[in-house]
């Protein structure tokens, strides 16, 4: 188990901009960029179609990269009605490539992962560029900010998930346990 390597597509969805990124993490938390991209959709085109491409690309994704699991941007709407419905059915058509690759999709709010990543969840997109850059070791900014978005959710999950599977381990260990003291109560 030394040698794991984890690998995790993260997703910043929108209709127009979904920002994507493929990263790693070694045995030592080495995060290692492998891909990063944006599908865009062109706004004239028919809602159908712009979600059909986003459908088939990111199946591309899935089967190019193999990650062992997907982390995507929970929903955050300040905006209108219609570009809520948008990405609602966007998200929808990304989970849809996850469940068919068999892909475990896990869901992050945007300030968790600007507290994750800049240590503050008012950070702006510049400071979370900046951050990526930094963590990534790269040689600039990964740009556009859908992009760089999207590493940041992948790193997000690469930093918490060791932690949230351990706390899910403990919390069935203690389920059965309570079930066995309850099974022993049972039989006096």
């Amino acid at each position: 188990m030394a040698d794991k390597q984890t690998t995790v597509l993260g997703i910043d969805p929108g209709l127009d901009r979904t920002g994507w990124a493929v990263l790693t993490k070694d045995a030592r938390s080495v995060f290692v960029l492998r891909a990063c991209g944006l599908l865009h959709t062109q706004a004239g085109q028919d809602l159908p179609k712009r979600l059909q491409y986003i459908h088939q690309e990111l199946q591309k994704i899935l089967q190019t990269y193999q990650p062992d699991q997907v982390a995507m941007e929970q929903n955050f709407f300040l905006k209108r009605a219609t570009t809520m419905a948008n990405t609602v059915m966007t998200r929808g058509v990304i989970i849809l490539a996850c469940e068919q690759a068999g892909k475990p999709i896990f869901f992050y709010p945007p300030k968790r992962v600007k507290m994750l990543i800049c240590g503050t969840g008012t950070a702006d997109k510049k400071q979370v560029q900046r951050m990526v850059q930094l963590t990534l070791h790269l040689d600039k900014i990964i740009s556009p900010d859908d992009t760089a978005d999207a590493a940041a959710i992948a790193m997000c999950h690469l930093k918490t998930a060791p932690l949230n599977s351990m706390l899910q381990v403990k919390n069935a260990f203690l389920e059965k346990l309570k079930a066995a003291q309850a099974q022993q109560i049972k039989k006096r």
